[in-house]
Protein backbone atom coordinates (compact mmCIF):
# COMPACT_ATOMS: atom_id res chain seq x y z
CA UNK A 1 0.00 0.00 0.00
CA UNK A 2 1.19 3.63 -0.37
CA UNK A 3 0.71 6.51 0.45
CA UNK A 4 2.38 9.99 -1.52
CA UNK A 5 2.07 13.70 -0.06
CA UNK A 6 4.45 16.59 -1.15
CA UNK A 7 6.97 14.38 -2.63
CA UNK A 8 7.05 11.80 0.16
CA UNK A 9 6.34 8.40 -0.58
CA UNK A 10 5.02 6.01 2.25
CA UNK A 11 5.38 1.92 1.17
CA UNK A 12 3.54 -0.34 3.50
CA UNK A 13 3.89 -3.96 2.66
CA UNK A 14 1.32 -6.46 2.08
CA UNK A 15 2.38 -9.00 4.42
CA UNK A 16 2.23 -6.69 7.62
CA UNK A 17 -1.14 -7.25 9.30
CA UNK A 18 -1.05 -4.32 11.20
CA UNK A 19 -4.71 -2.81 12.40
CA UNK A 20 -4.88 0.99 12.74
CA UNK A 21 -7.34 1.83 15.81
CA UNK A 22 -8.65 4.85 16.38
CA UNK A 23 -5.79 6.90 18.17
CA UNK A 24 -2.88 5.93 15.17
CA UNK A 25 -1.66 2.61 17.19
CA UNK A 26 -0.70 -0.41 15.66
CA UNK A 27 0.38 -3.58 16.83
CA UNK A 28 3.38 -5.92 14.58
CA UNK A 29 2.72 -9.09 13.97
CA UNK A 30 3.88 -11.69 16.24
CA UNK A 31 7.20 -12.90 17.17
CA UNK A 32 8.27 -9.44 16.31
CA UNK A 33 8.79 -6.79 18.82
CA UNK A 34 6.29 -3.84 19.48
CA UNK A 35 6.33 -0.48 18.03
CA UNK A 36 4.24 2.47 18.15
CA UNK A 37 3.58 5.59 15.91
CA UNK A 38 3.56 9.27 16.65
CA UNK A 39 1.97 11.99 14.62
CA UNK A 40 1.57 15.73 14.82
CA UNK A 41 -2.21 15.46 14.35
CA UNK A 42 -4.76 12.94 14.42
CA UNK A 43 -4.79 10.04 11.40
CA UNK A 44 -8.46 8.57 10.17
CA UNK A 45 -8.86 4.95 9.38
CA UNK A 46 -5.53 3.56 9.71
CA UNK A 47 -4.05 6.81 7.49
CA UNK A 48 -1.25 8.57 7.93
CA UNK A 49 -1.96 12.73 8.32
CA UNK A 50 -1.06 14.98 5.37
CA UNK A 51 2.82 16.43 7.19
CA UNK A 52 3.12 13.91 9.14
CA UNK A 53 6.64 11.34 9.23
CA UNK A 54 5.58 8.09 11.47
CA UNK A 55 8.65 6.91 12.81
CA UNK A 56 9.06 2.94 13.91
CA UNK A 57 10.66 2.22 17.31
CA UNK A 58 12.45 -1.17 17.95
CA UNK A 59 12.91 -3.28 21.10
CA UNK A 60 17.04 -3.66 21.30
CA UNK A 61 16.42 -6.99 23.08
CA UNK A 62 14.73 -8.44 19.99
CA UNK A 63 16.07 -9.11 16.27
CA UNK A 64 15.06 -6.50 14.08
CA UNK A 65 11.88 -7.40 12.75
CA UNK A 66 10.77 -6.49 9.49
CA UNK A 67 10.26 -3.28 8.70
CA UNK A 68 6.61 -1.63 9.35
CA UNK A 69 6.64 0.84 6.33
CA UNK A 70 9.34 2.27 4.14
CA UNK A 71 10.29 6.48 3.82
CA UNK A 72 11.37 7.05 0.67
CA UNK A 73 10.93 10.69 -0.49
CA UNK A 74 11.34 12.18 -3.87
CA UNK A 75 13.81 14.50 -5.32
CA UNK A 76 12.12 17.53 -6.17
CA UNK A 77 11.49 17.74 -9.71
CA UNK A 78 13.65 19.94 -11.79
CA UNK A 79 11.79 23.19 -13.28
CA UNK A 80 10.21 23.06 -16.25
CA UNK A 81 11.94 24.44 -19.65
CA UNK A 82 9.29 27.08 -20.22
CA UNK A 83 10.37 28.98 -16.41
CA UNK A 84 13.59 28.64 -17.15
CA UNK A 85 13.38 30.14 -21.17
CA UNK A 86 11.00 33.04 -18.76
CA UNK A 87 13.64 33.53 -16.62
CA UNK A 88 16.69 34.15 -19.40
CA UNK A 89 14.18 36.17 -21.09
CA UNK A 90 13.52 38.13 -18.37
CA UNK A 91 18.06 38.56 -17.55
CA UNK A 92 18.03 39.30 -21.19
CA UNK A 93 15.83 42.23 -21.14
CA UNK A 94 16.86 43.58 -18.13
CA UNK A 95 20.40 43.85 -19.81
CA UNK A 96 18.59 44.87 -23.34
CA UNK A 97 17.07 47.67 -21.58
CA UNK A 98 20.06 49.08 -20.43
CA UNK A 99 22.04 48.80 -23.31
CA UNK A 100 18.92 48.73 -26.41
CA UNK A 101 20.24 51.76 -28.04
CA UNK A 102 23.93 50.56 -28.51
CA UNK A 103 22.55 47.01 -29.64
CA UNK A 104 19.78 48.38 -31.78
CA UNK A 105 21.86 50.31 -33.77
CA UNK A 106 24.59 48.21 -33.85
CA UNK A 107 22.15 45.17 -35.59
CA UNK A 108 20.00 47.03 -37.86
CA UNK A 109 23.10 48.65 -39.24
CA UNK A 110 24.78 45.27 -39.94
CA UNK A 111 21.52 43.49 -41.49
CA UNK A 112 21.07 47.21 -43.69
CA UNK A 113 24.10 47.17 -45.11
CA UNK A 114 25.31 43.60 -44.57
CA UNK A 115 28.40 42.54 -42.96
CA UNK A 116 31.52 44.12 -44.04
CA UNK A 117 33.16 40.36 -44.58
CA UNK A 118 30.32 39.86 -47.09
CA UNK A 119 31.71 39.22 -50.45
CA UNK A 120 29.87 40.15 -53.71
CA UNK A 121 28.96 37.17 -54.21
CA UNK A 122 26.55 37.31 -51.89
CA UNK A 123 24.45 40.33 -52.78
CA UNK A 124 25.02 38.84 -56.24
CA UNK A 125 23.12 35.16 -54.89
CA UNK A 126 20.48 37.03 -53.19
CA UNK A 127 19.49 39.25 -56.35
CA UNK A 128 19.70 35.86 -58.36
CA UNK A 129 16.90 34.17 -56.51
CA UNK A 130 14.92 37.42 -55.45
CA UNK A 131 15.39 37.69 -59.81
CA UNK A 132 14.22 34.08 -60.62
CA UNK A 133 11.09 34.27 -58.22
CA UNK A 134 10.04 37.62 -59.67
CA UNK A 135 9.94 36.49 -62.88
CA UNK A 136 8.70 33.00 -62.64
CA UNK A 137 5.86 33.68 -60.40
CA UNK A 138 4.32 36.82 -62.50
CA UNK A 139 5.12 34.97 -65.96
CA UNK A 140 1.81 34.53 -66.91
CA UNK A 141 0.80 38.42 -66.27
CA UNK A 142 4.05 39.32 -68.02
CA UNK A 143 2.18 37.18 -70.74
CA UNK A 144 -0.69 39.29 -71.00
CA UNK A 145 0.97 42.64 -70.41
CA UNK A 146 2.86 41.57 -73.92
CA UNK A 147 -0.37 41.30 -75.76
CA UNK A 148 -2.45 43.99 -74.99
CA UNK A 149 0.34 46.39 -75.72
CA UNK A 150 -0.10 45.03 -78.95
CA UNK A 151 -0.61 48.17 -81.79
CA UNK A 152 -2.70 46.44 -83.97
CA UNK A 153 -3.94 42.96 -82.32
CA UNK A 154 -5.59 40.21 -84.43
CA UNK A 155 -9.53 40.18 -83.69
CA UNK A 156 -8.88 37.26 -81.84
CA UNK A 157 -6.19 38.08 -79.27
CA UNK A 158 -8.51 41.58 -78.31
CA UNK A 159 -9.01 41.26 -74.69
CA UNK A 160 -11.13 43.60 -72.55
CA UNK A 161 -8.80 42.65 -69.30
CA UNK A 162 -6.13 41.14 -67.71
CA UNK A 163 -8.52 38.33 -66.05
CA UNK A 164 -10.38 38.02 -69.23
CA UNK A 165 -7.05 37.92 -71.36
CA UNK A 166 -5.93 34.78 -69.55
CA UNK A 167 -9.32 32.83 -69.37
CA UNK A 168 -9.38 33.10 -73.24
CA UNK A 169 -5.56 32.15 -74.09
CA UNK A 170 -6.17 29.31 -71.52
CA UNK A 171 -9.38 28.20 -72.83
CA UNK A 172 -8.22 28.45 -76.40
CA UNK A 173 -4.26 28.29 -76.78
CA UNK A 174 -4.12 25.44 -73.64
CA UNK A 175 -3.25 25.52 -69.91
CA UNK A 176 0.56 26.25 -70.46
CA UNK A 177 0.29 28.76 -73.71
CA UNK A 178 0.94 31.54 -71.02
CA UNK A 179 4.06 29.96 -69.49
CA UNK A 180 6.00 30.36 -73.30
CA UNK A 181 9.26 31.47 -73.05
CA UNK A 182 9.43 31.10 -69.19
CA UNK A 183 12.65 29.17 -69.25
CA UNK A 184 14.99 31.61 -71.04
CA UNK A 185 13.19 34.39 -68.58
CA UNK A 186 14.66 32.43 -65.96
CA UNK A 187 17.90 31.91 -67.46
CA UNK A 188 18.47 35.24 -68.51
CA UNK A 189 17.07 36.96 -64.96
CA UNK A 190 19.56 35.02 -62.47
CA UNK A 191 22.30 37.14 -64.18
CA UNK A 192 20.62 39.55 -64.93
CA UNK A 193 19.58 40.66 -61.25
CA UNK A 194 22.83 39.21 -60.19
CA UNK A 195 24.71 41.95 -61.37
CA UNK A 196 21.68 44.73 -60.95
CA UNK A 197 21.48 44.18 -57.06
CA UNK A 198 25.52 43.72 -56.51
CA UNK A 199 25.73 47.15 -58.07
CA UNK A 200 23.21 48.83 -56.46
CA UNK A 201 24.06 47.82 -53.27
CA UNK A 202 27.95 49.05 -53.89
CA UNK A 203 27.03 52.12 -55.24
CA UNK A 204 24.67 53.01 -53.24
CA UNK A 205 27.19 52.65 -50.12
CA UNK A 206 30.10 54.37 -52.38
CA UNK A 207 27.81 57.75 -52.74
CA UNK A 208 25.83 58.05 -49.50
CA UNK A 209 28.53 57.91 -47.81
CA UNK A 210 29.89 60.85 -49.61
CA UNK A 211 26.95 62.58 -50.43
CA UNK A 212 25.46 61.75 -46.83
CA UNK A 213 27.60 60.11 -44.70
CA UNK A 214 25.86 57.81 -41.86
CA UNK A 215 22.44 58.53 -43.20
CA UNK A 216 20.48 57.74 -46.02
CA UNK A 217 20.73 60.38 -49.40
CA UNK A 218 17.64 60.06 -52.33
CA UNK A 219 20.10 60.92 -54.64
CA UNK A 220 22.59 57.85 -53.87
CA UNK A 221 19.64 55.47 -54.62
CA UNK A 222 18.60 56.78 -57.50
CA UNK A 223 21.75 56.87 -59.38
CA UNK A 224 22.96 53.45 -57.77
CA UNK A 225 19.58 52.04 -59.26
CA UNK A 226 20.37 54.09 -63.01
CA UNK A 227 24.01 52.42 -63.15
CA UNK A 228 22.66 49.03 -62.28
CA UNK A 229 20.24 49.05 -64.76
CA UNK A 230 22.94 49.46 -67.53
CA UNK A 231 24.28 46.36 -66.38
CA UNK A 232 20.82 44.37 -65.75
CA UNK A 233 19.69 44.94 -69.51
CA UNK A 234 23.18 43.79 -71.00
CA UNK A 235 22.61 40.31 -69.85
CA UNK A 236 18.47 40.44 -70.14
CA UNK A 237 18.06 42.43 -73.27
CA UNK A 238 18.11 38.96 -75.62
CA UNK A 239 16.29 36.67 -73.16
CA UNK A 240 13.56 39.68 -73.25
CA UNK A 241 13.19 39.76 -77.15
CA UNK A 242 12.98 36.12 -77.58
CA UNK A 243 10.59 35.98 -74.49
CA UNK A 244 8.01 38.68 -75.99
CA UNK A 245 8.17 36.83 -79.25
CA UNK A 246 7.32 33.94 -77.96
CA UNK A 247 4.38 35.65 -75.88
CA UNK A 248 2.84 37.27 -79.28
CA UNK A 249 -0.50 35.57 -80.54
CA UNK A 250 0.22 33.01 -83.12
CA UNK A 251 3.53 33.17 -82.48
CA UNK A 252 5.47 30.51 -85.11
CA UNK A 253 8.18 29.76 -83.04
CA UNK A 254 8.17 26.33 -81.79
CA UNK A 255 10.38 26.88 -78.40
CA UNK A 256 12.97 28.93 -77.46
CA UNK A 257 15.60 27.51 -79.37
CA UNK A 258 13.97 27.81 -82.63
CA UNK A 259 13.01 31.53 -81.83
CA UNK A 260 17.05 32.33 -81.26
CA UNK A 261 18.08 30.78 -84.59
CA UNK A 262 15.18 32.15 -86.79
CA UNK A 263 16.28 35.86 -85.42
CA UNK A 264 19.71 35.13 -85.52
CA UNK A 265 19.21 33.57 -88.74
CA UNK A 266 17.22 36.43 -90.71
CA UNK A 267 17.96 39.52 -88.65
CA UNK A 268 20.85 39.23 -86.96
CA UNK A 269 22.88 39.28 -83.96
CA UNK A 270 21.86 42.82 -83.60
CA UNK A 271 18.30 42.18 -83.08
CA UNK A 272 18.74 40.96 -79.86
CA UNK A 273 19.82 44.31 -78.87
CA UNK A 274 17.34 46.07 -81.03
CA UNK A 275 15.83 47.87 -78.19
CA UNK A 276 18.56 48.06 -75.60
CA UNK A 277 18.63 51.80 -75.70
CA UNK A 278 14.60 51.72 -75.64
CA UNK A 279 15.00 49.76 -72.50
CA UNK A 280 17.64 52.25 -70.96
CA UNK A 281 15.24 54.70 -71.76
CA UNK A 282 12.54 52.98 -70.07
CA UNK A 283 14.13 51.78 -67.35
CA UNK A 284 16.62 54.29 -65.73
CA UNK A 285 14.23 56.04 -64.91
CA UNK A 286 11.84 53.41 -63.88
CA UNK A 287 14.77 51.97 -61.95
CA UNK A 288 15.34 55.82 -60.08
CA UNK A 289 11.49 55.97 -59.58
CA UNK A 290 11.37 52.16 -58.78
CA UNK A 291 14.50 52.67 -55.83
CA UNK A 292 13.90 56.20 -54.67
CA UNK A 293 9.89 55.41 -53.90
CA UNK A 294 10.87 52.66 -51.86
CA UNK A 295 13.52 54.19 -49.43
CA UNK A 296 11.47 56.98 -49.11
CA UNK A 297 8.43 54.24 -47.71
CA UNK A 298 11.18 52.53 -45.82
CA UNK A 299 11.96 55.65 -44.32
CA UNK A 300 8.31 55.92 -43.42
CA UNK A 301 7.21 52.34 -42.82
CA UNK A 302 10.35 51.04 -40.93
CA UNK A 303 12.57 53.76 -40.04
CA UNK A 304 15.09 51.92 -37.68
CA UNK A 305 15.31 49.45 -40.81
CA UNK A 306 14.93 46.38 -39.23
CA UNK A 307 13.68 43.25 -41.05
CA UNK A 308 10.12 44.04 -41.35
CA UNK A 309 8.77 41.46 -44.16
CA UNK A 310 5.31 43.61 -44.17
CA UNK A 311 6.85 46.83 -44.57
CA UNK A 312 9.26 45.04 -47.85
CA UNK A 313 6.06 43.68 -49.17
CA UNK A 314 4.00 47.05 -49.16
CA UNK A 315 7.17 49.63 -49.84
CA UNK A 316 7.88 47.14 -52.80
CA UNK A 317 4.39 47.21 -54.70
CA UNK A 318 3.61 50.46 -53.78
CA UNK A 319 7.19 51.89 -55.85
CA UNK A 320 6.79 48.93 -58.57
CA UNK A 321 2.93 50.33 -59.28
CA UNK A 322 3.96 53.91 -59.44
CA UNK A 323 7.29 53.43 -61.38
CA UNK A 324 5.16 50.95 -63.67
CA UNK A 325 2.85 53.47 -64.01
CA UNK A 326 5.11 56.34 -65.03
CA UNK A 327 6.89 54.48 -67.61
CA UNK A 328 4.02 52.93 -69.45
CA UNK A 329 4.71 54.92 -72.87
CA UNK A 330 8.27 53.69 -73.01
CA UNK A 331 7.63 49.99 -72.48
CA UNK A 332 5.15 50.27 -75.21
CA UNK A 333 7.59 51.24 -77.61
CA UNK A 334 10.33 48.66 -76.13
CA UNK A 335 7.88 45.81 -77.21
CA UNK A 336 6.75 47.31 -80.18
CA UNK A 337 10.98 47.38 -81.26
CA UNK A 338 11.25 43.43 -79.48
CA UNK A 339 8.47 42.04 -81.55
CA UNK A 340 8.44 43.44 -84.83
CA UNK A 341 4.34 43.61 -85.41
CA UNK A 342 3.90 42.88 -88.85
CA UNK A 343 0.64 43.80 -88.85
CA UNK A 344 1.02 46.97 -87.49
CA UNK A 345 4.43 48.07 -89.43
CA UNK A 346 2.20 46.63 -92.83
CA UNK A 347 -0.81 49.23 -92.18
CA UNK A 348 1.94 52.12 -92.20
CA UNK A 349 3.63 50.21 -95.47
CA UNK A 350 6.98 50.03 -93.54
CA UNK A 351 9.11 47.81 -94.65
CA UNK A 352 12.28 46.30 -93.40
CA UNK A 353 12.70 46.27 -89.58
CA UNK A 354 11.55 48.98 -87.26
CA UNK A 355 14.73 50.32 -85.41
CA UNK A 356 15.71 53.43 -82.64
CA UNK A 357 13.36 54.87 -80.02
CA UNK A 358 12.18 58.22 -82.21
CA UNK A 359 11.16 56.17 -84.93
CA UNK A 360 9.13 53.59 -82.10
CA UNK A 361 7.84 56.71 -80.89
CA UNK A 362 6.22 58.14 -83.82
CA UNK A 363 5.26 54.63 -85.10
CA UNK A 364 3.04 54.35 -81.71
CA UNK A 365 1.65 57.59 -82.30
CA UNK A 366 0.33 57.03 -85.64
CA UNK A 367 -1.04 53.98 -85.02
CA UNK A 368 -2.86 55.15 -82.14
CA UNK A 369 -2.64 58.63 -80.76
CA UNK A 370 -1.72 59.76 -77.55
CA UNK A 371 -3.82 56.40 -75.91
CA UNK A 372 -1.23 53.92 -77.29
CA UNK A 373 0.99 54.79 -75.19
CA UNK A 374 -1.02 53.43 -72.55
CA UNK A 375 -1.87 50.49 -73.99
CA UNK A 376 -1.79 47.83 -71.34
CA UNK A 377 -1.05 49.90 -68.28
CA UNK A 378 -3.38 47.94 -66.23
CA UNK A 379 -1.57 44.96 -66.89
CA UNK A 380 1.60 45.77 -65.99
CA UNK A 381 0.68 47.76 -63.35
CA UNK A 382 -0.60 44.55 -62.07
CA UNK A 383 2.34 42.66 -62.99
CA UNK A 384 4.65 44.87 -61.54
CA UNK A 385 3.23 45.35 -58.32
CA UNK A 386 3.56 41.22 -57.22
CA UNK A 387 6.90 41.30 -58.79
CA UNK A 388 8.82 43.82 -56.77
CA UNK A 389 7.28 42.87 -53.89
CA UNK A 390 8.28 39.62 -54.23
CA UNK A 391 11.56 40.46 -55.20
CA UNK A 392 12.31 42.92 -52.67
CA UNK A 393 11.07 40.69 -49.47
CA UNK A 394 13.16 37.81 -51.07
CA UNK A 395 16.12 40.31 -51.35
CA UNK A 396 15.89 41.55 -47.51
CA UNK A 397 15.38 38.32 -46.44
CA UNK A 398 18.39 37.29 -47.71
CA UNK A 399 20.18 40.38 -46.26
CA UNK A 400 19.04 39.02 -43.01
CA UNK A 401 19.51 35.71 -42.98
CA UNK A 402 23.09 36.03 -44.13
CA UNK A 403 23.74 38.91 -41.82
CA UNK A 404 22.30 36.64 -38.55
CA UNK A 405 24.33 33.68 -39.74
CA UNK A 406 27.63 36.07 -39.95
CA UNK A 407 26.88 37.59 -36.62
CA UNK A 408 26.55 34.01 -34.90
CA UNK A 409 29.24 33.03 -36.58
CA UNK A 410 31.42 35.38 -35.29
CA UNK A 411 29.82 35.27 -31.74
CA UNK A 412 31.42 31.46 -31.49
CA UNK A 413 34.79 32.68 -31.93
Amino acid sequence: MEFENDGVRIEVPERAEAIANGNGKANAPSGGGSSSSSSGGSSSSGGIAAGSVAVARKSPALASPPPFFHILVKPPSPPSRLLNIMDNFSDEKKNNNSNSSSNSSSSEGEYESLPETASTSTHMIAGAVAGVLEHCVMYPIDCVKTRMQSLQPDPAARYRNVMDALKRIVRTEGFWRPMRGLNVTATGAGPAHALYFACYEKIKKTLSDTIHPGGNSHIANGAAGCVATLFHDAAMNPAEVVKQRMQMYNSPYKHVLDCMRTVWRNEGAGAFYRSYTTQLTMNIPFQAVHFMTYEFLQEKLNPHRQYNPSSHVLSGAMAGAVSAAVTTPLDVCKTLLNTQESLALNSLNISGHLSGMANAFRTVYRLGGIPAYFKGVQARVIYQMPSTAIAWSVYEFFKYFISKHHRERRSTY
